[in-house]
């Protein structure tokens, strides 16, 4: 493709348009993935995260047109999205806190950021394939400039969940919302109930996937706190 014509100016723009639109999902996902790391960690999860969000999008663009049309394979997809919801907002554990390692808490952030991605990814890269007419040169460039975008989203979502504790649940919700749309655009889905069924419940299922992470979420802690207050009382 000729750099010089504007037909591939047009496409690259295009191309950053459209995962400026879809990033905002990643941005969620890395903010929360790395929200309890440490200070200095977190400008790496960030980046890194970032980089794997890109990456993936690069390599799952060339073959996801074929895996799309696998039967419910984004309804799996679905699932595993709902379950890295509930564990975004499910209460941690305390214990051992101290003798864990930054790397490793580095590493379980980049492996949450990873799998969201390629599940969200699967969504959102026909899109961009489209668009890029298999050209990688395309590819390449245009999510190459939106890595510093998905950062600075990361770093903006990231101060205000320190900032706002509740936003966390909102990104989960968020993550449910998304897995409840992607579960109903399956192409095995489609099949059993037919394609005007699931468009017409698609926003159905996503109010039901938010409020499944949500009530799940709040279930778990509530059941963490009533722990605590058993083991406080049998301490006293």
């Amino acid at each position: 493709m000729d750099l010089d014509s504007t037909t591939f100016w047009l496409a690259i723009g295009q191309i950053i348009w459209i995962n400026i639109l879809l990033s905002g999902d990643n941005a969620v996902v890395i903010a929360m993935a790395c929200r309890s790391l440490p200070e200095k960690s977190r400008l790496w999860g960030m980046v890194l995260g970032a980089g794997v969000a890109v990456g993936l999008r690069i390599i799952f663009t060339g073959i996801v047109t074929t895996l799309m049309n696998v039967p419910y394979l984004k309804a799996a997809g679905a699932i595993a999205l709902l379950y890295i919801a509930i564990d975004l907002v499910k209460p941690k554990s305390h214990d051992d806190e101290d003798s864990v390692k930054a790397a490793d808490t580095l590493f379980r952030a980049m492996m949450t950021i990873a799998v969201a991605d390629v599940v969200m990814s699967l969504d959102n890269v026909v899109a961009i394939a489209a668009v890029a007419k298999g050209s990688w040169l395309l590819l390449i460039i245009g999510l190459g400039v939106s890595i510093p975008m998905i950062v600075a989203g990361s770093a903006i979502i990231m101060a205000m969940l320190d900032r706002f504790p509740l936003l966390v649940w909102a990104g989960a919700a968020l993550l449910g919302w998304i897995a409840g749309e992607l579960f109903l655009t399956d192409v095995g889905v489609i099949a059993q109930i037919g394609a005007d069924t699931a468009h017409t419940y698609e926003k159905v299922a996503a109010v039901i996937g938010a409020v499944f992470v949500v009530g799940v979420g709040l279930w778990l802690n509530y059941g963490r706190r009533r722990e605590a207050v058993v083991e406080e009382h049998s301490k006293t």
